[in-house]
């Protein structure tokens, strides 16, 4: 890969995480800005949605300069995001996107449940063609210079909010339980018909191996992060009635799997989402502007997912570098350094440097004092 020195060691890393096998260090995604870092040039800023979105030669421009000004230190790796915003099935399935500058709306297209036809594949949609033909010219463009991600698809009830509202989910649920459990089906059954087209677009042609957006997470075979949003409008009994099942046949299809757990009134349901077993990692947000995932807090999430056998994906951005290094370390002694992946944001070299050096020497091959 042309813009990443260590590419097999970080494959073979990946290929241990996921297994919650990982020898050495935890894996470290950590992106530093070169010192001599040029700004993008004025002719290449995005200048209005569809360039920002639509335009695969511009886009593949922009990730090159970016690639060209960055080092993909740790095991990050780089990887263009071609997204149409999160949850883009409900596009496919009927809904608009309102695009923005800071992010992706999807219109609300249903009134009535009754009245809408079943939830099927449909390749003719027209925000399905359009995307396709976004990321198949991406790839293209990218040649074997970068990876392009699968984008961020979404699943279950999460494409039926964006379909019909929030609020008007809430009501179907308890009002047309049984409607809304044909209608999670319907798009359990049509997302591999999305995914798998993407995947055959963008998958690495040796190995199969495959990278989903924004997550940085890259794997052999089909990788994905799933997630359940809503969830934190649900019991722990309509989570285990509706979800549980549509996220364990989706995880059964994939090779490795992220779950994505977003917001304190979604930890009620990770008790039952750890009982499925083809989930391999979880990766827990605090929601909007919420402190990082270092936070002793949260431990309890973290107990519950190692105890279960899972693999623990961790942002860390609270406070400074020496901050980070505080906080990593003593998550890295509690739950070891075999089953944990890092998240950093872009940062200096200096920092990424001092960060590098203190895991080398402080993080690598610690068995952890968690009990599973």
């Amino acid at each position: 890969m042309k813009y990443k020195k260590n590419w097999e060691e970080t494959k073979e890393k990946f290929r241990n995480y996921w297994k919650h096998q990982n020898t050495g260090r935890p894996l470290m995604i950590v992106v530093a800005e070169k010192e001599d870092a040029k700004p993008l040039p004025e002719e290449l800023i995005s200048v209005d949605m569809e360039d920002k979105y639509m335009n695969p030669e511009r886009m593949v421009a922009r990730y090159r300069h970016w690639c060209e000004n960055h080092e993909f230190l740790g095991e990050s790796f780089p990887n263009m995001s071609a997204d149409f915003g999160p949850g883009s099935v409900a596009a496919y399935l009927g809904s608009d996107i309102e695009f923005r500058d800071d992010t992706v709306w999807f219109t609300e297209c249903v009134d009535d449940w009754e009245e809408t036809p079943e939830l099927r594949f449909d390749p003719e949609n027209k925000w399905f063609k359009k995307h396709i033909e976004v990321v198949k010219e991406c790839r293209k463009l990218a040649e074997d210079d970068f990876y392009v991600a699968i984008p961020d698809l979404m699943e279950n009830i999460d494409v039926l909010a964006s379909l019909r509202g929030a609020q008007n989910t809430v009501y179907d649920l308890i009002d047309e339980p049984e409607e809304m459990g044909e209608r999670i089906q319907q798009v359990t059954d049509v997302y591999f018909d999305y995914y798998d087209r993407f995947y055959d677009l963008v998958k690495d042609g040796e190995d199969g191996s495959s990278c989903y957006t924004v997550f940085q997470i890259w794997g052999e075979g089909k990788t994905a992060k799933l997630q359940c949003d809503f969830s934190a409008l649900m019991s722990p009994n309509q989570y285990r009635e509706f979800i549980v099942d549509s996220l364990r046949q989706q995880a059964s299809k994939l090779d490795n799997v992220l779950y994505h757990l977003d917001g304190p009134d979604a930890i009620k349901h990770v008790d039952a989402l750890m009982e499925i077993e083809e989930i391999d990692a979880l990766q827990w947000t605090s929601g909007d502007h919420g402190p990082d995932g270092t936070l002793e807090e949260w431990d309890e999430i973290y107990d519950k997912a190692r105890r279960a056998g899972k693999s623990l994906w961790i942002k860390v951005y609270t406070g400074d570098v020496d901050d980070w290094i505080r906080n990593v370390d003593r998550l890295v002694k509690k739950y070891g350094s075999h089953s944990m992946l890092l998240f950093f944001n872009p940062m200096s070299m200096k920092d990424a440097k001092k960060l590098m050096d203190y895991a080398e020497a402080n993080w690598r091959d610690v068995k952890g004092t968690f009990e599973c």
